[in-house]
């Protein structure tokens, strides 16, 4: 289930975003923050599995576009489509989902991926 960011979830959020290889800078890490908890257009949602969160991603919002900044779930979950199943829900509230440069190799496989899925149906 995907929850949006609030401020008591600051630790599992840093903890999330850690998993990304941008993000291993603590004073880093602290700036991304900022911009997810005072700019409206920086969203982050976390992915609750059970009573676990096991992952996150973040966007950057522009009318009806998101483009994904950050994405990771945790090692022990990785494979299990939990990523896949985070950008579903995002392509649900958002005409177009794209990448930047950090995550555009593997959103555009769990888009194809998606796509994919989609054009089965």
């Amino acid at each position: 289930m995907l929850v949006r960011y609030k401020k008591s979830f600051e630790k599992i959020a840093m903890g999330l975003l850690s998993f990304m290889p941008c993000e291993k800078d603590v004073k880093h890490l602290m700036e991304t923050m900022q911009k997810y908890e005072h700019d409206e257009q920086w969203q982050l949602f976390l992915w609750k599995k059970g009573e676990e969160y096991i992952g996150i991603v973040g966007i950057f919002v522009e009318e009806q576009m998101a483009t994904v900044q950050h994405i990771t779930v945790i090692p022990s979950h990785r494979g299990e489509g939990v990523a896949l199943a985070m950008l579903q829900e995002l392509s649900k509230q958002y005409e177009v989902l794209q990448a930047n440069e950090t995550t555009k190799s593997f959103i555009e496989k769990c888009l194809s991926i998606l796509n994919g899925a989609e054009g089965t149906n």
